[in-house]
């Protein structure tokens, strides 16, 4: 298999040593602080970085979103 394959390992994919999906599989990370790992650390390959970082940002302010949603849910003891 070559270096370069479009579905498995594209460009932006081949980036270092570590592959985001490696470290987001290892710290046990969920959906969207895996997402925002994801885009931040292909944001220079991809093409637009501002666009990624963008994405990033919106994959963590939904999760922060969701943290005080529950914690507005939660009674208190």
């Amino acid at each position: 298999m070559s270096d370069f394959d479009p579905v498995n390992r594209p460009a932006h994919y081949c980036q270092g040593e570590i592959q985001p999906i490696n470290a987001i599989d290892d710290w046990n990370l969920g959906f969207c602080e895996g997402n925002a790992v994801k885009y931040i650390a292909r944001a220079k390959y991809k093409g637009s970085e501002l666009e990624d970082l963008k994405k990033a940002a919106w994959y963590l302010q939904h999760r922060i979103e969701q943290l005080e949603d529950t914690k507005r849910k939660t009674p208190l003891p």
